[in-house]
């Protein structure tokens, strides 16, 4: 029997990408044999970082991890999800929250477009985490260094930076 191959896609806005992404991508891609981190635009989040920059900050992140790529879109995910050929949707888990909303947009996303949600649970050090969390915190002057990746919390302290600037 030969072995099916399977497309997943990892969507997000990532801004910014945290270590919880980054865990949940490295156990999702043992999933399957190729994993698209699908970086996308959020009407009602407030983008701190540009579509092109987050995909160019993740980038270098994943490049180490085979069959693992990194593409933007501007559409429905499940259309994006199907344009690429993609047969599942990765999510990453942190709570009961989480459950409730993710379990609601996978069976509309099954029911839309026939298209899978597999779901992977974040490393409990993660749980509390999310990239508008991160934002926040940092935009007060706190020091969130251990929860992205040192890269991305050098980026995110220059852009708060000349947001500030502008401010002042």
């Amino acid at each position: 029997m030969a072995k099916r191959f399977v497309r997943a896609v990892f969507p997000g806005s990532f801004n910014p990408i945290t270590n919880g992404h980054l865990d949940v991508i490295s156990r999702g891609i043992k999933l399957f044999n190729e994993l698209i981190i699908a970086v996308g635009n959020s009407p009602v989040k407030n983008q701190l970082f540009t579509l092109a920059e987050r995909v160019e900050m993740i980038k270098p992140l994943v490049a180490g991890i085979e069959g693992v790529t990194v593409q933007s879109y501007d559409c429905l995910t499940v259309e994006y999800a199907a344009s690429v050929g993609a047969t599942a949707i990765l999510r990453g888990l942190r709570n009961l929250t989480d459950v409730q909303y993710e379990f609601q947009l996978a069976m509309t996303n099954r029911a839309v477009a026939g298209i899978e949600t597999v779901f992977v649970m974040t490393g409990e050090q993660y749980g509390f985490t999310s990239s508008t969390l991160i934002r926040e915190v940092a935009s007060l002057g706190g020091d969130v260094s251990n929860l992205i990746p040192q890269g991305i919390y050098e980026k995110l302290q220059k852009r708060l930076a000349e947001i500030n600037l502008k401010k002042g």
